[in-house]
């Protein structure tokens, strides 16, 4: 087991360095096929030892003086890095950021002021597994997909200088990142990690550096640099206080007692997945070709946060930090589910959805009981697939059609078809029964009734109402056509093709799997972290929910073979008035010639960002703050 967790972690590292060497593309694609290959397989014999040995958690690594030192070296690079290209581009509060979070652990690491004890450095459970296989999964298949989409992304986009090399080393420096991060024990790992990771998406936003991408870039880092404060100052203070240097030890402690280094990671995981009021820098990642985004939306950066406010869940349960996360969480999920309803652009309905559920999942997290943990990591497992999925099918989209706007979807599934069906494939998943994403938000709900928190039932309520709203208009979009659609060339990749119908084939799969991964895979977990467990979703709904999953690929497919040979009849369309016969233009009540059109309503006057946004910032703000100070100030 040592050892496959030395090559998961170190293996990509090695990729990179491979990546960064070679300029062909067909060498290129070799190394990322044979990486991709090489980090599932031992990502999934990993998994495989583990289940079958039946462990409840396992530590390994105590002694790591040569590792410890080696990632000081590495952490003095990364703020020099930082430093460096802050002043170059007058961005000097990250530079300020990067140096005191880096002199405070360098004081207190080398300074001889944490703690001489041994610990177990490495500490692996079913949700590191889980997490393990997500990464390995979806952040190895968006490399394939990018492949072939950063080829069309230079071939359309020439005035942004190719630097694939690049490009796909960091991708790999940020999947050898998390699984660092997911497999640390030592709180001083995991911010390593955590760090990389930060540094490593502010490169990437800033992939194509125009000025738009280095604004943006730097909002991303500035804002993940502190958290990445919080983080540091979270260590330090639990080490001197408290004796504590690792999360497990930190979690088997009363959550009242260790407030304060509890309340400041749980501040940092809220910043790494762009909660209110730090939501700006993952909006503004998508200015990064499209495989960037799927990364940092999907399999890696935000799921960072979450993962770790998961981690601190039975500490956060009934604590004013509790109490945070919850309340942001919750607030985020509906001001974003209410913003994505506002905007045509793909990308941004997405992103607006990827703040919207993490922050649902951050509520859960933060409620910190049986339920909401389970509803958590289900959310958190089928918005890692769905998500990818949605975000390099658009991307694909948009080199087909030029845009990705989706009032210009219309007709898609008759000009694209099979784009059209892996797109509504990622769209189900998200919101519509029996997809994963629903299950849990009913679990979700069902636990915030039980614990009385009425705000949040209203958050919940009004958000998955509005969440409704902006996926079925999309759908209606693309599958919506014209008399005069008629079937396009393809114009995506074989390379993109492998990952976006691998993608859509974990979709339906994971809906088959639910009971088994519920009830093998997380309800040990929710057991060895409570002691207790019940039931989450009941014998008979799981039957249920079974007849639904076959309904929904049984009726359409009797209703394809039955309908192949049928002559379809021509109806002309109802446009509340007198067709002209064309189907695109109508005799109006004065007997006038009139165009119609088809177009989405975005409400953009009632709710849109210019009413939102700033109210929204204001009230979570006011949020952290106020529980911060009522906390620390209970602490002393």
């Amino acid at each position: 087991m040592e050892s496959l967790i030395i090559i998961l972690i170190c293996f990509p590292f090695l990729s990179s360095l491979l990546l960064s060497i070679f300029k062909n593309d067909k060498i290129r694609q070799t190394i990322t096929y044979l990486s991709s290959v090489a980090i599932i397989g031992v990502a999934v014999t990993f998994a495989a030892k583990y289940f079958i040995s039946k462990s409840s958690g396992l530590s390994f690594f105590a002694q790591t003086e040569i590792i410890d030192y080696a990632m000081i070296g590495v952490e003095a690079f990364l703020m020099v890095l930082v430093t460096v290209l802050s002043f170059k581009y007058k961005q000097f509060f990250a530079a300020l950021l990067s140096v005191a979070q880096t002199v405070l652990m360098f004081w207190y690491e080398l300074g001889g002021n944490a703690p001489h004890q041994e610990i177990k450095k490495i500490y692996v459970d079913n949700l590191t597994v889980i997490m393990v296989l997500i990464v390995a999964f979806i952040g190895t298949l968006i490399t394939v997909y990018a492949c072939g989409y950063m080829k069309d992304y230079h071939n359309h986009h020439t005035e942004v200088k190719d630097r694939r090399k690049y490009f796909f080393s960091l991708l790999y420096v940020f999947l050898g990142a998390m699984f660092g991060l997911v497999f640390s024990n030592s709180l001083i790992w995991m911010y390593f990690f955590w760090e990389i990771t930060s540094v490593i998406s502010f490169l990437l936003i800033g992939y194509t550096k125009t000025p738009q991408a280095i604004h943006n870039c730097f909002k991303a880092l500035w804002m993940n640099l502190l958290g990445g404060c919080g983080f540091a100052v979270a260590i330090v203070f639990a080490g001197i206080r408290f004796k504590i240097t690792d999360i497990q030890s930190l979690i088997l402690c009363d959550g009242a007692i260790i407030i304060i280094p509890v309340i400041l990671l749980s501040f940092a995981a809220l910043t790494k997945s762009a909660q209110l009021p730090f939501s700006k820098w993952l909006l503004g990642a998508m200015v990064a070709p499209t495989p960037s985004s799927a990364l940092l939306h999907s399999a890696t950066m935000v799921k960072a946060g979450v993962y770790l406010l998961l981690r601190l869940s039975p500490v956060l349960a009934g604590t004013y930090a509790g109490t945070m996360v919850s309340l942001v969480g919750g607030f985020t999920f509906l001001i974003m589910s209410m913003l994505a309803i506002t905007v045509s652009d793909g990308k941004k309905v997405l992103a607006y959805s990827t703040i919207s559920n993490l922050g649902l999942i951050a509520a859960c997290a933060g409620i910190g009981v049986e339920e909401t943990v389970w509803s958590g990591i289900f959310l958190l497992i089928f918005h890692a697939v769905s998500k990818s999925l949605l975000f390099q099918t658009v991307g694909a989209i948009e080199n087909a059609t030029g845009s990705r706007d989706i009032e210009t979807m219309h007709g898609l599934v008759r000009r694209h078809p099979h784009l059209a069906w892996t797109l509504v494939i990622g769209i189900a998943g998200m919101f519509l029964a029996p997809f994963g994403m629903l299950i849990s938000k009913w679990a979700a709900l069902k636990a915030f009734i039980d614990s009385g928190s009425i705000i949040l039932i209203l958050f919940v309520c009004f958000g998955s109402a509005t969440t409704l709203f902006y996926w079925m208009k999309w759908i209606a979009t693309v599958l919506a056509s014209k008399y005069n659609d008629v079937k396009a060339k393809n114009t995506t990749s074989a390379n993109q093709w492998v990952s976006i119908l691998i993608h859509s084939a974990f979709m339906i799969l994971l809906c088959f799997a639910f009971p088994f991964i519920s009830s093998k895979v997380i309800m040990p977990y929710i057991h060895m972290v409570f002691n207790d467990a019940s039931q989450v979703i009941s014998n008979d709904n799981i039957i249920i929910m079974m007849i639904m999953l076959i309904a929904i690929f049984v009726i359409p497919g009797v209703s394809w073979i039955s309908a192949r040979h049928t002559k379809y009849r021509k109806v002309d369309r109802y446009i509340n008035g007198v067709n002209a016969g064309d189907q695109m233009n109508y005799i109006d009540s004065m007997g006038e010639k009139r165009r119609f059109f088809l177009a989405n309503w975005y409400m953009e006057d009632i709710f849109g960002e210019k009413k939102l946004w700033n109210p929204s910032i204001i009230i979570s703000i006011i949020f952290i703050i106020a529980i911060m100070v009522i906390s620390i100030g209970g602490a002393f």
